[in-house]
């Protein structure tokens, strides 16, 4: 900036306050232009690389809005902050897959990285446009083949720091919160299985081979294979439906839907 004339410097600060580029871009794109403003709007509007450098600003902003003040992250309070701004409640699963979009490492914070990363992904530099993807990110929960990457993502997610299995109620929570978007019939009787007979952490082989149970095999269990390679949990499962008629002769007992 110190080798510019004056005229120029006053071009830069002119090209940064409309467009929001930094002072690095706007050099850049007026230099190529040979300092006409027409030129230089054209260049940075039709470089996305440029315009990312830009954008980058608004999203710091937004970032800091959020941002713990005694950590840089954003934590549980900016997280309810951010849901309030959004007008989303923190518990909507639509959360679940804004973090998914951020490769967050852990329920309840988002880093720097995670938090700009994830809305640069999006095409996010406002909380206008945040609102206005909402509708978009749910939407995501329709398509299996995302459904299927959000639930399988859900997993490390949920789970504690430095623990590899996902505690009992943490995956309870979880399963209720994604098959009420799958709609699986069996879900609140897997719960009740697990909660009666199992009582322990849930490791990722059996939060993977869940969803494929609940796609594969038909919730009357009439077409079930018990030699199939599911893991041990899903097979006593099954046996518990059928010890306590929720099963009954390749049929879903009509009392089990109201349970």
């Amino acid at each position: 900036m110190n080798k510019l004339g004056r005229g120029q410097r006053d071009k830069v600060q002119q090209f940064m306050s409309i467009t929001g580029a930094s002072e690095k871009v706007a050099i850049q794109a007026l230099k190529s232009s040979d300092w006409q403003f027409e030129g230089a709007f054209d260049i940075f509007y039709s470089h996305p690389q440029l315009k990312s450098v830009a954008d980058t600003r608004h999203l710091e902003e937004l970032y800091n809005r959020y941002k713990d003040p005694y950590a840089d992250m954003i934590l549980a309070d900016g997280i309810t902050l951010l849901c309030n701004d959004l007008q989303v409640d923190p518990q909507d699963i639509v959360m679940l897959v804004v973090s998914w979009h951020m490769k967050a490492a852990t329920m309840c914070e988002f880093s720097k990285q995670e938090f700009i990363g994830g809305l640069q992904s999006l095409g996010i530099d406002s909380l206008e446009k945040f609102r206005e993807r909402i509708p978009f990110m749910r939407s995501e929960l329709k398509d299996e083949q995302k459904f299927r990457e959000i639930y399988n993502f859900a997993f490390g997610w949920a789970k504690e720091k430095g623990q590899k299995s996902l505690a009992l109620d943490t995956a309870i929570g979880m399963w209720q919160l994604l098959f009420a978007e799958k709609q699986w019939p069996l879900v609140d009787h897997w719960c009740q299985f697990l909660q009666a007979r199992h009582n322990k952490a849930i490791s990722r082989d059996t939060w993977s081979q869940l969803l494929e149970f609940a796609r594969i095999v038909d919730p009357a269990l009439s077409n079930y294979d018990p030699d199939g390679a599911w893991p041990y949990l899903i097979d006593e499962f099954v046996d518990y439906l059928t010890e306590n008629d929720i099963i009954r002769k390749g049929k879903l007992s009509d009392w089990s839907y109201k349970h």
